[in-house]
């Protein structure tokens, strides 16, 4: 051997021995996982009327609208931080699909279901919404299929969500179980984080009961309670939770003074081991810390994406801090993704001539908005729509469920597609009989929850007004009852039409389900299109027919 060579091996030698004296890189204590969130998206595959409100940059007194939302826009942010985090998972509180425009719930709300497969959407827990049209059809939107009634309309065939539904406390009265899994299991760098996903308990008294029939809606902080033995004893200490129930802050997008409603109480009982609420319902933008967690909603239509950034301890597994951010899908910063472009191109050939028929035209803003009394300008008119479609089956009042009203119109010609945003739930009328009495029952179980009154819209001739002082049962003064200019009488039989949710006793309104000689009618969209055209152009009316007292 050389000399040369020797000394080459002895210097090999020797960085080997420093490569195995030097000591190795010790890994971070901590683990980075970031969460991408939204809520109550309800079928808006393009921007919403109005975007979001915020304070104006450069006036904070001030107010301005900035276009934001659509399934293009909101690809492209969720693709975005997907590149910049290593870990990471995009999660929802429902309310994805029910109450749709046109585009989706034409078709069953499945191109939004496809809209979210191809953005990768991980988890979400159920909505409310996700029972509009019972538990059969959530399993569909769950597993794909045509559907069952109108079979398969779309441009090629529904696989299903490839995402999971959560509902952990939604119980099969059959089983005892959830109808679906309750909570889900993701790893990041050998550390298990659990997702818990719940609707709010109060969902049966919000869609058609016979849809839910075989299934009942615990208490949300109970079934997270419960469950968390049970993750713990499978080493998991990083929990979130992902609800369908939510608050009402008084603050920006991105702040959280004065946050109030049912969120509040539910973090507050939650168990200390969960460390993260992610929550939706009220349709409201906030970005808190309740007893001691971060709580956060991202408003509605897909206009906000909420990230939520965490460190996991590597040694507890737990997570020791947690931070969050409401961020605006700007319509005018960010890109359209070209998948997302190219599924709805093949939704709007199908649905563009049914969207685009003018079916009337309004000269003014027809706005959904509740005066002081609950009345609204929309209202009045779709409660009028209903009864003139039940006049040849004797109707003489209408009521209208508010939450059924959806969205303005604005001024204009009104197409099908913007009556169809308005009223997206497929209900055809029911006429049906009730006493004087059981009118006055009804319209006090309006206070049922005497925090957020239910107040119905009533149709053009029938009058009432009411007292919020009054204990319950005694809201309505039962003297400003007056139809027609006659006093309301409670032993006297009267044609009453409404929808087939609250015919079946929807909103908590059971007492409709007392109403006899039902006479099914036609759908509540049919109905308004042909008012519409009717009474073409339609004007706002003045407030008159809801009163408050006190």
């Amino acid at each position: 051997m050389s000399n040369r060579a020797g000394c080459f091996l002895i210097a090999l030698s020797a960085l080997a021995l420093l490569a195995v004296a030097a000591p190795a890189a010790s890994a971070p204590a901590t683990v980075d996982v970031s969460l991408f969130a939204i809520n109550d998206l309800h079928g808006n595959l393009k921007p919403p009327q109005g975007g979001i409100t915020i304070a104006d940059p450069s006036d904070p007194a001030k107010k301005i609208a900035v276009p934001a939302g659509g399934v293009e826009y909101m690809a492209t942010l969720i693709h975005r931080l997907r590149a910049e985090h290593k870990n990471s998972i995009f999660v929802a509180a429902g309310d994805l699909i029910g109450a749709s425009p046109l585009l989706s719930g034409l078709f069953h709300d499945e191109p939004t279901v496809e809209s979210l497969n191809l953005m990768g959407l991980d988890v979400s827990s159920v909505g409310n919404h996700e029972f509009d049209h019972g538990v059969p059809e959530l399993m569909r939107i769950q597993n794909g299929g045509c559907h069952p009634v109108d079979g398969c309309k779309g441009p090629h065939p529904f696989t299903g969500a490839k995402y999971r539904y959560l509902a952990a406390n939604v119980i099969d009265k059959a089983t005892g179980k959830p109808i679906l899994p309750p909570y889900y299991v993701k790893t990041f760098d050998g550390i298990p984080v659990a997702f818990i996903g719940l609707v709010l308990k109060g969902t049966d008294q919000m869609v058609v009961p016979s849809g839910i029939a075989g299934v009942d809606f615990k208490d949300e902080t109970d079934t997270v309670n419960a469950l968390v033995p049970e993750l713990r004893a499978k080493g998991i200490e990083a929990i979130v939770v992902l609800i369908h129930q939510g608050g009402f802050p008084t603050g920006g997008y991105n702040e959280c003074p004065g946050i109030a409603g049912p969120i509040v109480d539910v973090v507050k009982k939650l168990d200390k081991a969960v460390d993260v609420v992610v929550s939706g319902h009220t349709h409201q933008a906030y970005n808190c810390v309740i007893d001691g967690r971060v709580v956060t909603s991202a408003h509605r239509y897909g206009t906000l994406v909420t990230e939520i950034d965490l460190k996991l301890d590597r040694k507890t597994h737990d997570v020791v801090s947690a931070k969050a951010d409401n961020l605006i899908v700007r319509d005018d910063t960010y890109a359209k993704d070209p998948a997302q472009t190219q599924l709805i191109a093949g939704y709007e050939t199908l649905a563009g001539p049914i969207e685009k028929r003018v079916v009337g035209t309004a000269t003014d803003l027809l706005s959904h908005e509740q005066t002081a009394s609950g009345e609204t300008v929309l209202g009045d008119i779709i409660a009028d729509a209903q009864l003139q479609a039940a006049k040849a089956d004797g109707a003489q009042i209408s009521f209208m469920n508010s939450g059924g009203v959806r969205r303005d119109i604005v001024k204009g010609d009104i197409t099908f597609a913007d009556l169809f945003a308005v009223q997206p739930f497929g209900n055809t009328l029911v006429t049906l009989d009730m006493t004087g009495a059981q009118i006055k029952d009804v319209l006090e179980q309006q206070w049922a929850d005497p925090n957020f009154p239910r107040v119905m819209q009533v149709s053009d001739g029938f009058t009432y007004a009411w007292d919020a002082t009054q204990p319950m049962g005694n809201h309505v003064v039962a003297s400003s009852m007056i139809l027609n200019g006659k006093p309301l009488d409670p032993a006297a039989t009267y044609r009453v039409v409404v929808s087939n949710f609250l015919a079946d006793g929807g909103d908590g309104m059971t007492v409709f389900k007392q109403g006899q000689h039902r006479t099914p009618g036609a759908g509540d969209v049919e109905a308004t299109e042909a008012y519409l055209k009717a009474h073409n152009p339609i004007a706002p009316q003045a407030h008159n027919r809801v009163m408050r007292v006190k």
